[in-house]
């Protein structure tokens, strides 16, 4: 069954049409089945709204999805908005993965995997507080819910009292050397 996927990406990327690639992939795919996903992504642009508009249409987007696509370009995660869409997903339990698409279109600049943002749980693993690492430091993430920190359903003895980098949890892929079009159904499988 196809699952709903919410894609988080640059704005720019979109502009340049790499991001539409991948989230576009599927019309040439015999049905939606097929494709593996059901795009739940926003397309409104940030900048008419305010931050608290923007936090809700975000998280109305993410809702009822079960997977997150990251599309990493070369500025995608210095944006605020993938960073809250990620912590979000987190939060929510979403799987997340992310797809490098720099490869489409010829472009080759640096990009940034999952290992940028993380979590550290209690000793107790009833609770969790995200992480974003900025100019090399790890800095409590607050935009989700005013707060770094919250309650979880409890976690894995394994994971209690240590942190993690999203890198650790969640896998990435390269849309071109990875054979997205392919591949994409089973990654969000």
């Amino acid at each position: 069954m196809a699952k709903r996927v919410y894609f988080c990406f640059h704005y720019q990327d979109v502009i340049d049409f790499r991001a539409n690639v991948v989230r576009n992939h599927w019309m040439t795919k015999p049905h939606r089945e097929a494709a593996g996903f059901f795009d739940a992504s926003l397309w409104e642009d940030a900048k008419k709204h305010g931050d608290i508009a923007i936090k809700r249409l975000i998280n109305s987007g993410i809702e009822g999805t079960s997977t997150t696509c990251v599309l990493v370009g070369s500025q995608t995660f210095d944006r605020r908005w993938v960073t809250y869409e990620i912590m979000r997903s987190f939060k929510r339990g979403n799987s997340i993965l992310a797809v490098h698409i720099n490869s489409i279109g010829g472009k080759d600049k640096r990009t940034k995997p999952l290992n940028y943002l993380g979590v550290t749980f209690s000793e107790s693993g009833l609770t969790a507080t995200l992480h974003d690492k900025i100019e090399g430091k790890w800095i409590e993430y607050t935009d989700v819910d005013s707060c770094a920190s919250y309650r979880t359903d409890g976690v894995a003895q394994k994971y209690c009292g240590k942190g993690f980098h999203f890198g650790q949890f969640f896998p990435t892929y390269d849309w071109i050397a990875d054979d997205g079009y392919k591949n994409f159904s089973t990654w969000v499988g």
